[in-house]
Order: C-alpha cells, then sequence, then structure tokens
C-alpha cells in the first residue's frame, strides 16, 4: 500500500513542478494551490518533497527542481525578505540542509548555518523563548512563543553539532524547557501559543491563533508536540522529552474519531460538517515513526502506538489521498489551514503532502527527511 501512494505522490510531484514553475506552493483553493514567490513560511515543504523525491526515484528531474528552490532560498536570505518569524527551519532544514545531506553540497551548509542565525536572533533573554512572530514591540505578537516551533529546533541542534557553538544547542534546550513548562498542560493535552510579558518575561497565560479556543486542543499543534519532542529527545537524550512525546501521542490518539484522523480541534462540537485536518494526522504518523523508533521492544505503549500509526495511515491512504486523481494538484484532501478565518478550511495544505509523504517513504524504504542527519 505505502509503495502505491508514494508512485502516485511522485507522478503528481513531477506534474507540479511544471504546474508551479519556479513558484512555491501554500493552501489550495477549490482544489488549486495558491502559489507565490517564496514568501510564505510553508515554501520548505515543496523543497522537501522534491528532495524526497529525488531520494526515492534517483530520478534527475526532481534534484534539478530542488536545486532551483535552493537557490530561490539563497535569494531570499540576501533579501531578509520575509524572515521575521519563527518558521526558518521549516524554510531552510527541509531546502538548503536537505541538500546538504544528499549531496554534502558546501555552500548549502553555509546557508542553512545562516538560517540558524537568523532564527537565533528570535531569541528573547527575558522569558527564555524564541519569539513567534513580529518584533517584541509588536503589539500582537509581542512576547509569544508557539509549539509549532519544536520542529524548528532541529535547525539549532544541527547547527551546534555542525560549528561546535553551544550556544545554538543551549537555545533550542531552552525552548523545548520552556515549551514542555508552558505549552503542555497537566492532561497532556497543549495551548497553540503562550504569551509573556516582554519586559519582564513573566509568565501570562496561554492562547490560541488558530484553534477553536484559547483552552482547546488545536490538533495540528499536538502533532507538532509529538513529533517535535521526538525529535528533542533524539538531539539531547533527555528522557523528559520522550515522555512527553509519548504522553501528548496518547492524548492525540484518546481523542481521534472511527476513522483515525483528527479533527482540526479536540474541543470543537462534532457536528456533521465540522472539518478534519488530515495535516494533523499526517503531522502525528510522521512523529510517531520517530517516537517508536526510541521505544524497546517491551514498552507497554509501543505495540499500541504502532497499531494506531498504521490505521492512521490507511485511513489517509484509503479516505484522504488522490490516488487515482490524475490531475489532482495535492496528495491529501480535507487539511485545514485556519478554520477560524475561513482560510482554505478543507483543502491541500502543502505541509500535509510534505509529512504524508515523508512518513510513507520511511515506513516504505526507511528514507527519514531531513529533520537529523
Amino acid at each position: 500500500m505505502w509503495k502505491a501512494a508514494i508512485e502516485d505522490a511522485l507522478v503528481k510531484i513531477k506534474d507540479n513542478t511544471k504546474r508551479f514553475g519556479d513558484h512555491f506552493p501554500h493552501v489550495s483553493f477549490n482544489g488549486k494551490y495558491d502559489l507565490n514567490p517564496n514568501e510564505d513560511w510553508t515554501n520548505g515543504f515543496w523543497s522537501g518533497m522534491l528532495w524526497l523525491g529525488y531520494e526515492y526515484s534517483g530520478d534527475e528531474a526532481y534534484r534539478e527542481t530542488a536545486r532551483r528552490t535552493v537557490q530561490s532560498f539563497k535569494r531570499r536570505m540576501e533579501s531578509h525578505r520575509v524572515l521575521d518569524h519563527h518558521d526558518i527551519g521549516f524554510l531552510y532544514t527541509l531546502s538548503s540542509q536537505a541538500q546538504w545531506m544528499v549531496e554534502r553540497d558546501e555552500e548549502a551548509r553555509e546557508l542553512t548555518l545562516q538560517a540558524a542565525d537568523v532564527l537565533m536572533r528570535r531569541w528573547r533573554p527575558n522569558g527564555q523563548y524564541l519569539q513567534a512572530w513580529g518584533l517584541p514591540e509588536d503589539p500582537q505578537h509581542g512576547g509569544r512563543m508557539i509549539i509549532d516551533c519544536l520542529m524548528n529546533l532541529p535547525l539549532l541542534f544541527w547547527a551546534s553539532q555542525q560549528t561546535g557553538d553551544e550556544r545554538y544547542r543551549e537555545a533550542a534546550i531552552k525552548q523545548a524547557n520552556q515549551s514542555r513548562r508552558y505549552l503542555v498542560r497537566g492532561d497532556d493535552s497543549s495551548y497553540h501559543t503562550f504569551v509573556f510579558d516582554v519586559e519582564t518575561g513573566e509568565a501570562m497565560g496561554g492562547a490560541t491563533h488558530q484553534g477553536y479556543t484559547n483552552g482547546s486542543t488545536w490538533s495540528r499543534g499536538q502533532a507538532w508536540g509529538v513529533y517535535g519532542f521526538a525529535l528533542a529527545y533524539r538531539y539531547t537524550g533527555n528522557p523528559l522529552y520522550l515522555d512527553t512525546a509519548k504522553r501528548m501521542a496518547t492524548y492525540f490518539i484518546r481523542h481521534l474519531p472511527e476513522d483515525h484522523v483528527a479533527y482540526w480541534d479536540f474541543d470543537v462540537p462534532m457536528e456533521k460538517d465540522t472539518y478534519r485536518d488530515s495535516s494533523a494526522s499526517a503531522i502525528f504518523a510522521a512523529g510517531m515513526v520517530e517516537l517508536i523508533s526510541h521505544l524497546d521492544a517491551g514498552d507497554q505503549d509501543r505495540a499500541e502506538f504502532e497499531e494506531k500509526l498504521r490505521l492512521t495511515l490507511e485511513s489517509l491512504v484509503c479516505h484522504y489521498s488522490t490516488i487515482g486523481e490524475q490531475d489532482a494538484e495535492g496528495l491529501l484532501k480535507h487539511g485545514a489551514y485556519y478554520v477560524r478565518g475561513n482560510t482554505a478550511p478543507d483543502d491541500f495544505m502543502i505541509w500535509g503532502d510534505y509529512f504524508y509523504l515523508e512518513v510513507l517513504m520511511r515506513m516504505d524504504r526507511g528514507i527519514k527527511g531531513y529533520w537529523y542527519e
């Protein structure tokens, strides 16, 4: 099943290289991807899909297109265009770092290290966190950390390994610790964001940006936590991170509907037309593969985790993918971007497509993606 899904996906990706040209897909509207000239936080996912396509198939067409995306990211870095947010890892881990890992291209390595420095500029000593969006004085976003940022910490861990500079690693560990303390609640659910006083660093309270309410559990955020803490464990060996990933995974599993694909928020009223978020379940599945890789055969949770991973991935392939839909631009239907803002609440999401492809390739052939070497 995984191989057939991958082969179908690779055909669509190659067709999309012709459709997209030098632009980058973001989210879709009525089945057509909205494209941008490398100005959004999601652009690295397209680059990552191309590198995965090349690793799996050996087809030079994927590599040449992937290389062009990295050159686009180089120009973005040189112009400082739209880099004032925490998503630097999503952009450069899956583009230039991927190129370094696949080709050992020194220019790509240097570009990725520059990206790590850009992310470090978001470090806020008062509060000890990486600010999600904007500048400290931003009236809406000043003092805000975000659970998504756990997936950007591998960029800092990698930079520390490459350079021997412990500043990157120390910042990543402190961010993971603050995320565990403030974003993960006592029942193992999660806040989307947490706000600190900009001047003093005092903890103010949890909130949401894309979830149902401030106190609800946004499913994509919970999935970021599962994968992000599992990766933090890989880089540090800290058992607290592994335990947190396991607890967040258990919460995710306990709140899934019968078909094992999450609603966009775990606390939203479950009605006939309530939106799913296939992208949250794709991230969760990819995170579960990483999490399970750290569990001993005798771990009491391993068997259940393996079963739920299988059920989730089978549901995505059989009921949410575009297998057999020749002209489809995306790989996964029924993703949700920003439901409360009525922004692409039920369509293709490029990050959903990326993580779906990543987990399929890891299951089929052990191609693990680019979060660590």
